[in-house]
């Protein structure tokens, strides 16, 4: 059984997208495999009609905690799929399933591999979205005295810094995930329209808050530096306008500091119930017990010739 979920082609690694290594090699350890005749679909927006064309070797697909949507359309879902639950409920309503099968993301799993930090590091840091990441940002956040979390981070580093977090303003959806499971209140931040609200949506309904992001301007990265979708160039030519630039990314982040001091001190954060997080926690368990006690059966057999 092989773990699809998504890969940059260019080897870039994103948090939310490689918390599937983490997680799973230590809840399911043995199962994962690279036999591509099942596949295993955990975290992510991967339920739509590029997962048939992305998993082609695939005759059967398990789907944990997995989210519907990315502005695609729906696969049929048929007897190769086997669902033992959904990131919320608008993922149930996309591919027409019962609101039953909603349970949470299955990041929330790692309140019972993680332990509370009770000694925090920052009051605040602030996680943006993996395409805004960079040196920008972290000089903002060091100008502020917050803590900055890069996505591409490894997952030990970026789990230690959110866990070492009073409150987290995070664009990224995963640190606000992981943030909610390790009882950091969290301030969702949108600064740009690329930013899906549907899939937070889906899952803040499946723990019982209201999705309120905070708009901001996007925070463009300086030129030659790393991160998001910055661009790195090769030219040794002299670059007449640097000193115009240089002032243009000063006044930038200035204005991005000045944005996020005043979220950071006005805005209410969000936190689930301790209640309904413990809830949806344990149910996600005996989902994922379910799942177990099928592979013991044998319910999942290789396909492959």
């Amino acid at each position: 059984m092989k773990l699809y979920y998504c890969k940059y082609p260019d080897g870039r690694q994103n948090f939310g997208d490689q918390l599937n290594l983490w997680l799973w090699e230590k809840l399911i350890p043995g199962v994962l495999d690279e036999d591509e005749s099942i596949a295993f679909v955990g975290l992510g927006t991967l339920i739509n009609d590029a997962l048939p064309r992305r998993t082609p070797r695939a005759k059967q697909r398990v789907i944990f905690s997995t989210g519907a949507g990315q502005e695609k359309g729906m696969p049929e879902i048929d007897e190769s799929y086997k669902i033992y639950c959904l990131r919320g409920p608008l993922s149930a309503q996309a591919i027409g399933l019962p609101t039953e099968l909603a349970v949470t993301d299955g990041a929330i799993l790692l309140r019972r591999l993680v332990k509370i930090n009770n000694r925090k590091i920052h009051k605040f840091a602030y996680m943006p979205h993996y395409n805004f990441a960079g040196e920008a940002w972290k000089s903002v956040c060091e100008e502020l005295g917050f803590g900055y979390i890069d996505p591409s981070w490894s997952t030990d580093k970026v789990l230690s810094s959110i866990n070492n977090t009073e409150i987290l303003l995070s664009e990224a959806m995963h640190g606000a995930i992981v943030a909610d499971a390790l009882r950091v209140p969290w301030i969702p931040i949108v600064t740009h329209p690329t930013i899906l609200a549907l899939k937070w949506q889906d899952w803040c309904l499946s723990i019982g808050v209201e999705y309120q992001p905070v708009q901001m301007k996007r925070l463009h990265q300086p030129r030659n530096t790393a991160g998001g979708w910055a661009k790195v160039s090769d030219s040794k030519n002299v670059d007449i306008l640097k000193p115009a630039r240089l002032a243009r990314d000063w006044i930038r982040q200035k204005s991005a500091a000045s944005q996020l001091i005043r979220i950071a001190k006005s805005v209410r954060p969000t936190l689930s119930s301790d209640t309904h997080i413990e809830n949806v926690t344990v149910e996600l368990e005996e989902r994922l017990q379910q799942f177990r006690n099928d592979v013991e059966a044998g319910y999942f057999t290789s396909c492959t010739s």
